[in-house]
């Protein structure tokens, strides 16, 4: 991989006043979402960046339908390759997953109308092993690129079109085409895959913040990077530019403002004149302002579309107060650049509730408890088009409390694993499973509600994911558990499960 850092100067080098970002960052903290990371590039420099501990610069983030534009950039390498054509008919690239007699319609669709959600379809086809099989049979209603509607399972299929035309996977055609030559690390990115493995290019993509700005970058260059065309210029302006109308998304998701404004290649029209981002659930953005010569990198968590579009109103607000880009930069404040450093660098999320110890300590220490009701499962759960990525339902387990902490042990059908619970104030940093799949790492923190209830919070630091169980120690050997989604991609936040476990 070629990676070359980008040079880091202060806002008043890149014409930005020091105090606007703070207010810019301390309104984002303010609105209601959760931020976890941020960073800002002008004129090719990083003038500020932010964390908000745990999550840190190296740490991957779930993409959610930010993929879509990974996805779609592939499909621009190909079609700079000559790979591909974006006349090419849908039909003609999946021969044998077509229906015997297709639609008029269908046998019309093409892969410039998949990129800009223009499928002409009402609807997408529930996860199945052979989805693109079913993706092709859903009717295709109206006349392909006249209409638009949000079709993540078309996003996917561009990818599977990538894999077809290259003969090789989405993910290694955009390692040795894209990541390996705009300094994006390949074995950190991750996928969450298809019934039929193929990756969810509409939205099962894990970057970090720089990864996104780093994409969102070449865009901003017209497709070339070192020097290096790596996208055909005429695709990179389809790509920012308005190619599908659509205002039809104010009937369904009427808080986000922003996304009535226009669509281009699986890339969102924005309120600045010529500004467009790459967005995911949830408040993933990656935005670039030609005007301003800005890039704006954001993950977080807006729990809903309302605070999601916040996010970006209080972005264009920061944006709109920037001069030019023909303007100079502005004389040294090392007063403030110091204030704002200090800031930016002290980020973190609040620390989690903490209390003092249970007296039912001793007699919990080591007693294991065996489910004989219900459901307990503390590991996240993506529901997304290829159904739940659930971890596997915990049959028994057992605490032991210290101090500083508490030792929980659990059993599945086939093992038995530990898990550290900070009770401190803190979080404890766990992996669970393989390193190698998109969200191993789980930050967990505990605190006592009261002398016979237990709180737990499992943070899954590559997502937006947050778990909660409560733990109800009762007379008679009883333990009663609740367990809620706090935070995540789910459909259903908030949905609980409960469980009865016996003591042994």
């Amino acid at each position: 991989m070629k990676r070359n850092e980008f040079n880091r100067i202060s806002p008043e080098e890149a014409g930005i006043k020091s105090r606007d970002i703070l207010c810019y960052i301390q309104e984002l903290e303010k609105s209601g979402t959760e931020m976890h990371g941020i960073q800002i590039m002008r004129k090719d420099s990083i003038c500020a960046e932010a964390w908000w501990a745990p999550y840190a610069p190296g740490i991957r983030h779930g993409l959610q339908s930010l993929t879509k534009t990974y996805t779609a950039t592939a499909v621009g390498i190909a079609y700079t390759q000559g790979l591909l054509n974006l006349n090419d008919l849908i039909i003609d690239i999946f021969p044998d997953e077509t229906p015997a007699s297709p639609g008029e319609n269908l046998k019309k669709l093409r892969i410039r109308d998949v990129l800009c959600m223009g499928c002409g379809m009402d609807e997408m086809p529930p996860p199945s092993k052979n989805w693109i099989r079913d993706f092709l049979a859903t009717p295709v209603k109206k006349i392909p690129g006249t209409a638009f509607m949000y079709n993540s399972t078309g996003s996917s299929l561009l990818g599977a079109i990538v894999c077809r035309k290259a003969k090789t996977t989405l993910h290694e055609f955009l390692k040795t085409n894209l990541f390996d030559k705009i300094g994006i690390n390949a074995d950190n990115f991750r996928w969450l895959y298809m019934p039929d493995g193929i990756e969810i290019g509409g939205g099962g993509g894990f970057a970090t913040t720089e990864d996104n700005l780093r994409l969102m970058k070449l865009y901003a260059q017209n497709g070339v990077w070192e020097g290096e065309r790596i996208i055909a210029e005429d695709y990179i302006k389809l790509a920012t530019t308005k190619q599908n109308d659509s205002s039809s998304e104010e009937k369904v998701n009427p808080p986000a403002k922003d996304n009535f404004l226009g669509y281009g290649f699986q890339i969102w029209m924005c309120k600045p004149e010529g500004t467009y981002r790459a967005d995911g659930a949830m408040g993933q953005f990656a935005i670039v302002c030609p005007a301003k010569e800005l890039i704006i990198s954001i993950n977080e968590t807006a729990s809903n579309a309302l605070w999601a579009q916040t996010t970006l109103d209080i972005t264009w607000d920061f944006i709109a107060g920037i001069d030019s880009p023909a303007a100079k930069p502005l004389p040294p404040d090392s007063e403030e650049t110091a204030s704002l450093m200090k800031y930016l660098s002290s980020r973190a999320l609040p620390r989690p509730v903490y209390g003092c110890c249970s007296h039912l300590k001793n007699t919990i220490n080591g007693r294991s408890y065996v489910i004989k009701d219900g459901n307990f499962n503390f590991h996240r759960e993506m529901r997304t088009m290829t159904g739940s990525t659930a971890g596997k339902t915990i049959s028994a387990l057992s605490f032991n409390f210290d101090e500083t902490g508490c030792e929980m042990t659990y059993r599945n059908t086939d093992e038995v694993k530990k898990l550290q619970i900070a009770t401190d104030g803190s979080r404890l940093l766990n992996t669970v499973g393989s390193i190698k799949e998109p969200m191993p790492h789980v930050y967990c923190s505990g605190a006592w509600k009261d002398d016979y209830t237990f709180v737990v919070r499992f943070r899954w630091i590559e997502s937006c994911f947050e778990k909660e169980s409560v733990f109800s120690f009762e007379d008679g050997g009883k333990l009663s558990i609740l367990t809620k989604t706090v935070t995540g991609f789910v459909f259903g936040s908030g949905d609980e499960t409960q469980a009865l476990a016996i003591q042994e």
